[in-house]
C-alpha cells in the first residue's frame, strides 16, 4: 500500500476551507501529506486550520485570490520559501452563478470563467515551473459533470468546467515529459452544507438526483478522498490527462423510466 503513501509530500489545496475541498484535503492529510490551504476569507481559513490541527494534521494557510496573477505569484514564492516545495496542487477554488443565459450580466460570466478556469491555469503555471525543477509533481483540477453535460442556468460554470477539462488534457500533454501528471476529478452531486436546503424529502430536485443516480443517493464528501489520494500518489504515475468522475454512475446511464423500480 506504499503506492498511496503521501508522507513527506506537501499538498496545496485552493479553497480547501469547507465542503469538498476540505474533504479532499483531509484525505490527503490522512495519507500523510502536509497541507497548505488557500482562501479569500480569513474567518473560513482560521476555522479550517483549527479543524485540521485538531485532527493532528500539519497545515498552514494563506489568503489570496487565485485570479490575481501578481499576488498569486508573490504568495506562491512566500509559500515555497516558508513551507517548502509543493508536490501536489489541487485546483479546487471555484464559484457558480445560476443565471439564465438570456439575462446573465457579462461581468458575471467573466468572473466565473476567471475563477473556475483562469485561476487554475495561473496556479498550475506557477507550480509547474517549480515542479519541473524538482523532478515532477501532481496537479489535480476539480472539474464537474458540467464538464460533460449542459444544464439550465449554469452556462458560465459549464463553459469554465468544460474548458478546465480540456486545459487538463493539454497541460498533461505538455508537461508529461517533466514527470508532471495533470488529471481531473469530476464530482457528482454531493451532500454538503450548500446542498442541504434541497436535500429534504419531498423536494423535487432531491428526488430527481436520487432517481437519476444509479447508486441511489447523494455522494458523501469523504467519497472523494480515495480518488484524490490516488491521483496525488505514485499509484497514478502513468495516469495523465484523465478526468475521473465520482458521480455514483450518473454519466454512465441515460436514466431509468419513471415506471421502473
Amino acid at each position: 500500500m506504499n503506492l498511496f503513501d503521501l508522507k513527506g509530500k506537501r499538498a496545496l489545496i485552493t479553497g480547501g476551507t469547507h465542503g469538498l475541498g476540505m474533504a479532499m484535503a483531509e484525505g490527503l492529510a490522512t495519507a500523510g501529506a502536509e497541507l497548505v490551504i488557500t482562501s479569500t476569507t480569513p474567518s473560513k481559513l482560521e476555522s479550517a486550520l483549527a479543524y485540521y490541527k485538531d485532527k493532528g494534521f500539519k497545515a498552514s494557510g494563506y489568503i489570496f485570490d487565485v485570479t490575481d496573477e501578481a499576488l498569486a505569484e508573490k504568495k506562491v514564492e512566500e509559500i515555497v520559501s516558508t513551507e517548502g516545495n509543493i508536490d501536489i496542487l489541487v485546483n479546487n477554488a471555484g464559484i457558480i452563478k445560476r443565471e439564465l443565459a438570456l439575462s446573465m450580466p457579462i461581468s458575471d460570466f467573466r468572473r466565473v470563467i476567471d475563477v473556475d478556469l483562469v485561476g487554475p491555469f495561473i496556479m498550475s503555471q506557477l507550480l509547474a515551473n517549480r515542479m519541473v525543477k524538482n523532478g515532477g509533481g501532481k496537479i489535480i483540477n476539480i472539474c464537474s459533470m458540467m464538464s460533460e453535460l449542459g444544464r439550465n442556468s449554469v452556462s458560465a460554470y459549464a463553459a469554465a468546467k468544460g474548458g478546465l477539462k480540456m486545459l487538463t488534457r493539454n497541460l498533461a500533454t505538455e508537461w508529461a515529459k517533466h514527470n508532471i501528471q495533470v488529471n481531473g476529478i469530476g464530482p457528482g452531486y454531493f451532500a454538503t452544507s450548500q446542498t442541504a436546503p434541497i436535500r429534504v424529502d419531498g423536494n423535487p430536485f432531491n428526488e430527481f438526483i436520487i432517481g437519476r443516480t444509479p447508486s441511489g443517493r447523494w455522494g458523501n464528501p469523504e467519497d472523494l478522498a480515495g480518488t484524490v489520494v490516488f491521483l496525488a500518489s505514485k499509484a497514478s504515475d502513468f495516469v495523465n490527462g484523465q478526468i475521473v468522475y465520482v458521480d455514483g454512475g450518473i454519466l454512465a446511464t441515460i436514466g431509468k423510466p419513471s415506471n421502473e423500480a
